[in-house]
């Protein structure tokens, strides 16, 4: 179900953005969260386009969201947290649900919104070849045309391997205003990407040509860094991961307890100085998400 103002947006070709509802519901504290939920997206209004939160709620999929619902999503306890794969069984249950990375690039694109801002991607996580832990985020934007504006992956994550997959899976991945991959909380990564982008036409310019050529329908990652000044100081950044990398394994703690674990543990270990680097990441990704979606639009 389109909101009426998002069904007149794609309609009408207007800029729209995607925005996910699970760093609302799950990802920031109560009673936060709703304000943030709301500040974002007027964050996509003052550039010019249109903002879709997307979720699930009892049992319908929603594209663009009242301030009701948006309350429900960020206070309402017992919100689940639905990947692209609980799509169909939250719908035949008439459950209520927060939409993660997957399932938000999914329902955008079935209601024909191109444009989609995140924080970080999911990706292989360390460990891989004991665990075989990958986030199903990769392997939907290999099927789902949708630009993605994020910064990079979480640092948590095997980054290089991420990369490797997301080669593999051919998905596009473009650093924007910089050769280097993000990583998350951090402007670097430690990690090079093959391409860079400037602009928004010059994002706009890469979807139309992935139109073009009819390729395989796949996503374009544009990994936008947090500012240098903004990011989380990287020496605190790897003393902290690494304590609560052992912490975890020490505990035993596997599968997919280790993420919310080791997100926690940061935000925990760092007097909250992570949590901001996230918000930094994101007010960022959904303003340059909104000029995209403007050069998009433009014939």
């Amino acid at each position: 179900m389109l909101s009426e103002e998002v069904r007149e947006a794609v309609g009408t070709r207007r800029p729209v953005v995607a925005l996910e509802s699970t760093i609302i519901a799950h990802g920031l504290p109560r009673p936060g969260n709703a304000r943030v939920a709301l500040e974002l997206e007027e964050a996509v209004r003052r550039e010019g386009a249109v903002p879709a939160t997307i979720a699930v709620l009892d049992g319908r999929p929603r594209v663009g969201l009242d301030v009701d619902q948006l309350e429900r999503i960020a206070n309402e306890d017992g919100i689940r947290k639905l990947g692209h794969r609980d799509l169909p069984l939250a719908v035949a249950a008439g459950a209520s649900g927060a939409t993660t990375v997957s399932a938000t690039a999914q329902l955008a694109a079935l209601a024909g919104v191109r444009v989609f801002a995140t924080g970080g991607l999911g990706g292989v996580h360390r460990e891989w070849t004991v665990t075989q832990d990958e986030s199903a985020d990769l392997s939907l934007l290999a099927r789902t045309r949708i630009t993605v504006v994020c910064a990079g992956v979480k640092s948590i994550l095997d980054v290089p391997a991420t990369l490797e997959r997301l080669e593999t899976l051919g998905v596009a991945v473009a650093g924007y205003g910089t050769d280097r991959f993000p990583g998350f909380y951090l402007s670097d990564s430690g990690h090079p990407v093959d391409w860079t982008l400037s602009t928004p036409e010059q994002v706009a310019d890469v979807m139309r040509a992935q139109d073009a050529l009819g390729t395989p329908e796949s996503a374009l990652v544009v990994a936008h860094p947090v500012a240098e000044a903004e990011q989380l100081d990287p020496e605190l950044h790897a003393r902290v991961l690494a304590d609560a990398l052992t912490t975890c394994a020490a505990r035993g703690i596997t599968g997919q307890a280790v993420t919310p674990f080791l997100l926690d543990y940061l935000v925990r270990h760092t007097s909250g100085a992570s949590l901001r680097a996230n918000l930094a990441a994101v007010r960022g990704n959904v303003r340059l998400a909104a000029r995209i979606a403007t050069a998009w639009t433009r014939e």
